[in-house]
Order: structure tokens, then sequence, then C-alpha cells
């Protein structure tokens, strides 16, 4: 639990890191204060349904791309990841108060922002998630 728990914690302050960031440099996209449910969205999306989604449309690109060069096995995971981004962007756009305006600016760009800060995400992930569980432990430590 205390790991989930960090792990929560350490995506959704990412999160709203990247939502405020989407919504700066995107005049298409209004976050505003809704940036504080939709954090909650995304980082529950992104550890319950990008995982899901990533092993069922991988699996079958897997098996389609058994006879594609190397680049191409790369070009259909990217997609893969692409696709499951935009899923996830529906689902906060949908499930929150984020306001998108335009096809191509409000929802074709702003998933591929959101597979670029997961891949920061998985670069750094360990290392803040080892400092929020030492933060975590020296609050519960003191009375």
């Amino acid at each position: 639990m205390r790991a989930w728990l960090i792990r929560f914690v350490t995506l959704y302050v990412f999160d709203v890191a990247v939502l405020l960031l989407i919504g700066l440099i995107m005049p298409q996209v209004s976050v505003g204060w809704s940036v504080l449910w939709a954090a909650v969205v995304l980082a529950l999306a992104t550890i319950w349904v990008k995982p899901a989604l990533r092993r069922w449309l991988g699996g079958r690109a897997e098996r389609s791309s058994r006879d594609l060069t190397r680049a191409g096995t790369k070009l259909v995971q990217a997609g893969v990841v692409l696709v499951v981004a935009a899923i996830v962007w529906v689902l906060v756009v949908v499930l929150s108060g984020v306001d998108v305006a335009g096809f191509f600016w409000g929802w074709i760009t702003p998933p591929v922002l959101l597979a670029i800060a997961w891949l920061i995400y998985d670069a750094i992930d360990d290392r803040l998630e080892a400092q929020t569980g030492r933060l975590w432990d020296s609050a519960r430590r003191r009375p």
C-alpha cells in the first residue's frame, strides 16, 4: 500500500506540472483549477489504464509485426504509445474540467506531449519515488 501511495503522489505532482505546462504552451487547452482533478484522472489512468492498453495493443501489434524490420517494429511500438496517450488524453478531457478547442492543437498535439512526458517520467521515476519515500518516512517518524 505504501509503495502504491508513494507512486501515486509522485505521479500526481508530476502530472500537475505536465498539465500546467500543456495549458501554458497551448492556448487551445484550458486547464485552470481543474488541473487538480485532471491530474488525479491522469495519474490513475497512467497507473491502471496505460499498462492494460499497452499490453492489449502491444500484443496485437507484436503478432502483426513479426515480418517487419527493426525500424518498422519500433515505429509500430511508437504508434501504440501514441494511441494509448490519445486514449488517456480523451479520458482526462472527458472526466475533468480541461477544456479543449481545435482538433489538431487540442486533441492531437497534447497526446504527443503526454507521451514525451511519460518518457521523461520513466527516466526519473525511481529517483523521485525514492526521494518521496524518504520524505514520507521522515514525516512519519516525527511526533
